[in-house]
């Protein structure tokens, strides 16, 4: 994935007539934190936090709890983090940070022990006017909350600005849980309106998690056209032409079970999913998805990254080559941190906004990135991804 968020900014700035060194300052990264946390039980684990950028504003991005999480992937986010904050157009930077280790494995002590560790191992480094942490993979409110209330006793702040992602009564924002994958929604919209694609569309979904579901119920309750095909989470999943309530798929998946063991269709696996003959193919799972492996098996006319750096830099130069279009992440996904910007603009200034009113300021950014990247890929001959990554690497430049 660092390798190809770095390519794709390097090859864009050339193309925009950058300099060689000043892809490299685009690349350089502010500054690493890496330290040890050690839990009381005896355990020790490996702890990150990347600050890639704060050009336009302070650093800005998730932390997540995962026993794969390494320098290289912080890295990587971190930087995919400035580029995401610049196409959205907000005064925000980029940032990342993680923990070597499956909260599985953790007792409820344990885990809020770590959180309030890690924040003790960067609370000089953070802070709401210089880095602003949020909830990623396997980190939630709770774990946010507890963050938040170490970094109120180690610093005095009281604004409850220095994370977002919290709870709603410990200063959260309305419409944050379903902000990534409304905001994909917003995108595939307003991209369809633009190449008058008005019949109805066909997609599948592999990733059935907290993005890729909202993306599914948003779509079905806004969308009557699109018609959902085909699902998978971990465990793989259905497909059927006949089509799937979101609805109904989500409401199994709350009761517990596997979409593999879904009632209807046919058992598919995450790697039959890349496959299927559908218009569009939603990739909300992890990064890696799609890479020269496999990137021979997509037909869908459209793939839209709604995880972070799900088609490899390869793959994605073999779709671009046989005429099929990439929504890439930077955009398709910036509406969970586009509201996390609103939850900290409302903790700066003392308010608590309705859901409604958050909608309309996360759908304002998304339709004004989304027609800029637009504009410039049609005007300079890019492809979407060489176009939103030159929308940010003019403002970061």
């Amino acid at each position: 994935m660092l390798d190809t968020a770095q390519k794709l900014i390097t090859e864009t700035a050339q193309k925009l007539g950058l300099s060689e060194k000043q892809a490299v300052e685009l690349i350089a990264i502010n500054a690493e934190h890496d330290f040890e946390i050690k839990l009381k039980s005896g355990k020790q684990l490996q702890a990150y936090r990347v600050q890639h950028s704060n050009k336009l504003g302070p650093y800005k991005g998730g932390i997540r709890f995962h026993p794969n999480v390494n320098i290289d992937e912080v890295r990587a986010l971190a930087t995919l983090m400035s580029f995401k904050t610049a196409v959205a157009g907000l005064p925000m930077g980029g940032g990342k940070g993680g923990v070597v280790v499956n909260p599985r494995e953790l007792t409820e002590a344990e885990l809020e022990e770590l959180s309030r560790k890690y924040v003790r191992g960067l609370h000089r480094h953070i802070g709401p006017d210089k880095d602003v942490p949020a909830p990623d993979v396997n980190t939630n409110a709770k774990i946010i909350d507890w963050m938040v209330d170490e970094f109120e006793q180690l610093s005095g702040d009281k604004s409850k600005a220095s994370f977002t992602g919290k709870s709603i009564d410990k200063g959260g924002s309305l419409g944050r849980d379903a902000a990534t994958g409304r905001g994909g929604v917003i995108v595939m919209r307003e991209l369809l309106n633009k190449l008058s694609i008005n019949k109805p569309v066909t997609y599948a979904l592999q990733g059935w998690g907290n993005v890729g579901s909202f993306f599914a119920l948003v779509g079905e309750a806004e969308h009557e056209n699109w018609k959902l095909v085909a699902a998978t989470d971990s465990s793989g999943g259905v497909h059927s032409q006949d089509g799937y309530s979101a609805k109904d798929l989500n409401e199994y998946k709350k009761s517990g079970n596997k979409l593999a063991n879904y009632k209807r269709g046919q058992k598919i696996s995450n790697e039959d999913l890349i496959g299927l003959d559908v218009d569009i193919l939603v990739l909300a799972a992890l990064e890696d998805a799609v890479t020269d492996k496999n990137v021979g098996q997509v037909k869908a006319k459209i793939v839209l990254e709604l995880a972070n750096g799900p088609v490899t830099y390869d793959a994605y130069k073999k779709l671009g080559a046989d005429g099929k279009i990439v929504v890439p992440d930077i955009l398709a996904n910036a509406g969970g941190v586009i509201v996390s910007y609103l939850e900290w603009l409302q903790n700066k200034n003392e308010e608590h906004w309705p859901e409604d009113k958050v909608n309309r300021e996360l759908e304002n950014h998304l339709v004004k990135a989304t027609d800029e990247v637009y504009e410039l890929s049609q005007t300079k001959d890019m492809t979407l991804t060489e176009a939103a990554f030159a929308v940010a690497i003019k403002r970061l430049s």
